[in-house]
């Protein structure tokens, strides 16, 4: 389901609530900036994303596909797809969930998708409905800024466990009780669930850093390499 469709022109007007046509003439118009969110990806938003945006059948396979893909870049012709992972706050649980963020990232468009909310997402929305700010930067750097908010996100939880580890703790050492092992548990299932995605996040946050990706101009890299920063901060937390 589409949940934001924006256009920024080259002339400074940015246009919103776009059909299937105007996204694919102003995708290959190779000017402006154009922006796609889809939550809750379908199969019908599988035919937009292949049929009228162009992208490769295989990753709008894996936007679509339930199963946990682990972050990764792949390099197309004319743009790279990146799948990041985020907070699950969606879940009625005391147990931590990543979910995934698909990043479509070409000269003139980012397609972003999703299978939950995301507040990271959501926050970016909300700037550009206010003003269209964060596409007047260029499609790397609305891209920037979606990863970032998303990693952002990640630190508040960091600290939620370290929270709740320290509860365990004095519960073990001053009133230990049958339920601690339950939370112990909950607190091992959250750890891993991080664990799994931050080192390969990490290390997709430094290829793009580099400069290596045509589609990150070189003004750009400074800011992929601030939310590197943070996620090899958030590793050193979590040991």
């Amino acid at each position: 389901m589409i949940k934001s469709a924006c256009y920024l022109g080259p002339d400074g007007a940015l246009s919103r609530e776009l059909d299937a046509e105007q996204m694919k003439k102003f995708k290959t118009s190779g000017s402006g900036l154009l922006w796609v969110d889809i939550e809750y990806v379908t199969e019908e938003d599988a035919v937009l994303l292949t049929d009228v945006l162009g992208f490769h059948p295989l990753a709008v396979a894996d936007c679509v596909s339930k199963n946990i893909h682990p972050p990764k870049i792949d390099e197309f012709e004319d743009h790279i797809f990146i799948i990041v992972h985020g907070i699950n706050y969606s879940i009625e649980s005391d147990v931590v969930e990543t979910t995934e963020l698909s990043l479509f990232l070409g000269k003139n468009f980012v397609v972003s998708t999703h299978d939950v909310p995301l507040r990271s997402v959501a926050s970016v929305v909300k700037k550009v409905e206010l003003d269209g700010r964060p596409m007047r930067r260029g499609a790397d750097m609305l891209a920037h800024d979606i990863m970032d908010a998303l990693v952002d996100n990640i630190l508040p939880v960091i600290n939620e466990l370290d929270e709740k580890c320290a509860d365990i703790e004095f519960e073990v050492l001053e009133r230990p009780k049958r339920e601690t092992l339950g939370s112990i548990m909950e607190l091992k299932r959250s750890i891993l669930a991080l664990n799994r995605i931050m080192s390969p996040q990490r290390d997709l946050m430094n290829n793009l850093a580099r400069g290596d990706c045509a589609f990150v101009g070189k003004k750009s890299l400074i800011y992929y390499r601030n939310i590197y920063d943070h996620l090899v901060r958030i590793e050193t937390l979590m040991q």
